[in-house]
């Protein structure tokens, strides 16, 4: 399905933008052999225990652990595994699968850094007959040496969020009275969802890469496809396939060497950051404990340099059982986190520019969801500028690249969305200067804004038909306004994604707030390919 082929069907197309599809298989309804699997951590270090938790009616299946890259590396195979079926739970994705340990292996001592393909295969008659993959990450050595090298830190806490296997994320869900509301609380005990770790190439991206036709009613390409093809809804919001996969791919094609980190290590193991002149964040980062910004904060103060090519800087999580639950209850924060009740307020899980918390996001990266959000797709700008406006071409960053101002960034590989982030501003003279009111890092340039929105509004609008409600614009109103009402929607529903750079302490920040700018890498934007390593040489120093 894309975006220029004629409406399929109402209730389809209804059904692809409003549906919940998620994966949600019963172990006493399987039509075909099935396989799926899980580990017990997201992420390791070398000469940790693996423990894998394997669920199939096949009577055996093969497993292949693959560290993916430039080129995929296979480093354990094992053939021919006692399959067994095991109950799948109803509520799995809130309180895990509780599937046995079928198989125990250990990170070897060879095994670099890196994202390694936990795949699953079982076979009928000599064919594969179905597969799964999981991933997890494993981190550096702590004796080996870090010089020259980048670390990239996964948005494991995003993909825990919108992973829909078992039918609940932190979008959409069977929990509540009426078994149709979003889950607070998610599981890591449990497999990814298809498309999160692999994804054939033919997969769109969320954005669009042409502009719709003269009064058109807003489409969803991604999600068309993802339900014509068995995929999850939820494959290009979030997902190592989508996103840090494109960007590793392209940083190992062009010199560089990476170590990887989960989101959870900033937050359990702050220290393995102190040995890296340069962090890497990328895609869809939209998830984060107090704890993991406690571990950035300090590490820039300190001296280190974030390159941050991402957007959606939003809700504070809280991590529980050791990193094996994760909760957020978002928009309900107020009414239903007990933490309201018994304290601390300022870990409610909530948006950070919400008052309980009042930390707001763009004192650690210098940018907020709040003041960005969506863009290029849906009903919000999806003719807008598809790049970043530049407004400041002589900045360091943009050096070689030609840029005047004015000026696109990335216009052509479309690196402006889905979600950005942004803050308050002011033009004067030409160019665009944080707003008085805005709290932001001392200093800080803005040197590329383009324009979004927080809510699908247009004269093509239909209701009922579009994938974002007004929930999103509601909620950024009463955090920002103070109000739901129509007039605090109005005054707030304007946002923009910005690329800003500021120091702080002893460190440098250069952020580009959008999900999307591994567009730009994937699609070899030769632009967008020399700001990236503009800011990664820079901070390597």
């Amino acid at each position: 399905m894309i975006a220029d082929t004629p409406p399929p069907s109402p209730e389809w197309l209804k059904q692809a933008v409003l549906g919940n599809y998620a994966e949600r298989p019963r172990a006493d309804a399987l039509d075909r052999l099935r396989v799926w699997s899980y580990t017990d951590a997201q992420s390791y270090a070398p000469g940790d225990k693996v423990r894998l938790h394997s669920c199939t009616n096949a009577r055996s299946y093969d497993l292949l652990v693959m560290r993916d890259g430039l080129a995929q590396e296979t480093v354990l195979e094992r053939r021919g595994l006692p399959g067994k079926l095991h109950p799948i739970p109803e509520d799995c994705s809130i309180a895990g699968c509780f599937w046995p340990v079928a198989l125990e292996f250990e990170i070897g001592a060879d095994w670099r850094s890196g994202a390694y393909i936990i795949r699953t295969q079982c076979r009928h008659e000599g064919k594969v007959a179905d597969t799964h993959d999981h991933l997890l990450i494993v981190r550096p050595a702590s004796d080996t040496d870090k010089t020259g090298r980048l670390l990239l830190i996964a948005a494991t806490s995003t993909w825990t969020a919108y992973n829909d296997w078992g039918g609940s994320n932190h979008y959409q869900g069977f929990t509540g009275p009426n078994k149709d509301l979003f889950s607070a609380v998610l599981s890591t005990h449990r497999p990814f969802a298809k498309g999160f770790v692999t994804l054939p190439e033919c997969a769109p991206r969320p954005t669009l890469l042409e502009p719709p036709a003269m009064m058109a009613e807003p489409r969803y390409p991604h999600m068309e496809w993802a339900h014509a093809h068995g995929y999850s809804k939820k494959y290009a919001s979030a997902g190592w396939a989508s996103y840090e996969r494109h960007f590793l791919r392209w940083a190992e094609a062009s010199g560089y060497v990476i170590d990887v980190i989960a989101q959870t290590d900033l937050h359990f193991h702050p220290e393995i950051l102190i040995a890296y002149r340069c962090l890497v964040m990328v895609g869809h980062d939209e998830y984060w404990s107090w704890e993991m910004r406690d571990a950035i904060d300090a590490y820039v103060d300190q001296g280190g340099r974030i390159a941050r090519f991402a957007g959606n800087f939003m809700w504070q999580i809280r991590l529980e059982q050791e990193g094996r639950t994760q909760v957020c209850h978002k928009y309900l924060a107020t009414r239903n986190d007990p933490l309201m009740t018994t304290g601390p307020r300022h870990l409610v899980t909530e948006s950070w520019e919400a008052k309980e918390i009042g930390r707001p996001g763009a004192t650690t990266f210098g940018l907020n969801a709040t003041r960005g959000l969506y863009a290029g797709w849906s009903g919000c700008s999806p003719r807008g500028a598809r790049g970043f406006p530049v407004y400041r071409p002589e900045h360091w960053a943009f050096e070689g690249t030609g840029l005047y101002y004015g000026d696109v960034l990335g216009a052509g590989s479309v690196i402006f969305g889905y979600e950005v982030d942004g803050l308050d501003y002011e033009i004067r003279g030409g160019l665009p200067h944080v707003a008085a009111s805005e709290v932001a890092p001392e200093g800080l340039q803005i040197l590329a804004l383009g324009l979004s929105s927080t809510i699908e509004e247009g004269p093509t609008i239909l209701p009922g038909k579009t994938f974002l409600g007004s929930e999103d614009a509601e909620y950024v109103a009463s955090v920002l306004a103070g109000s739901t009402d129509a007039a605090a929607v109005e005054a707030t529903k304007r946002g923009c994604g910005m690329i800003v750079n500021f120091r702080r302490g002893k460190g440098e920040v250069f952020h580009a707030g959008t999900c999307e700018w591994v567009a730009g890498l994937l699609r070899q934007d030769e632009m967008v390919m020399k700001v990236t390593r503009n800011v990664l040489d820079r901070f390597l120093g």
